[in-house]
C-alpha cells in the first residue's frame, strides 16, 4: 500500500510540473506588440537652428533614420530601425559638431537618447515590452531637437554684456 501511494505521488508531482512548463512556454512565445500609434511628433526645429544643420551630415542621416523608425509598424521593424539609430548616433558622437552647437548641453541630451536607444535595444532582446520604452526614446529625441531651437534664441552678445559693466 505504501509503495501504491509513493507512485501516486511521484505521478501527481510530475503531471503538475509539466503543466507548469507548458504554461511557461505559452508566456514565452506570446509576441509582445509594438504599438507605433501612441509615438509621439517629432518637434519641428526652427529655421535659424534648421540652415546649421543642414550642413551636418550627421545629424542628417539620424534623422533620416528616426524616419524610418516612425515608418515601423512591428517588432521585425523597430529591431531594424534601433540597430540602425544606435550606429548612426555613435557617428554622430563622434562627428564634428557644427561650433554654435558644440555645447554640453546638445552632448548631454545626446547621451540621454543613447541611454534610450540602449534601453529599447534591451527590451527587444529581452522579449519584453517596447512600446513605452520607444515612447521615452522619442520624448529624449524631441528634447535633443528643442535644446537646437533654446540655443539659437538665446544667443546673447558678449560684448554687448562686457562693455556694459
Amino acid at each position: 500500500m505504501r509503495k501504491l501511494s509513493c507512485i501516486l505521488i511521484l505521478f501527481l508531482v510530475s503531471w503538475s510540473c509539466k503543466e507548469k512548463d507548458s504554461a511557461t512556454q505559452e508566456i514565452e512565445t506570446e509576441e509582445l506588440v509594438f504599438n507605433y500609434q501612441k509615438m509621439p511628433k517629432r518637434v519641428p526645429i526652427n529655421p535659424k537652428a534648421a540652415s546649421v544643420i543642414e550642413e551636418w551630415e550627421e545629424f542628417n542621416t539620424l534623422t533620416a533614420s528616426f524616419d524610418v523608425l516612425y515608418k515601423a509598424r512591428n517588432n521585425e521593424d523597430l529591431i531594424l530601425a534601433i540597430d540602425d539609430l544606435i550606429e548612426k548616433e555613435g557617428l554622430l558622437a563622434k562627428s564634428e559638431y557644427p561650433t554654435i552647437f558644440d555645447e554640453f548641453q546638445i552632448k548631454s541630451r545626446q547621451r540621454v537618447l543613447k541611454t534610450y536607444l540602449l534601453k529599447v535595444k534591451s527590451n527587444i532582446l529581452d522579449h519584453r515590452e517596447t512600446t513605452a520604452p520607444v515612447i521615452e526614446m522619442l520624448e529624449a529625441y524631441n528634447a535633443f531637437r528643442k535644446q537646437f531651437n533654446v540655443i539659437m534664441n538665446s544667443q546673447l552678445d558678449t560684448k554687448l554684456i562686457l562693455d556694459e559693466g
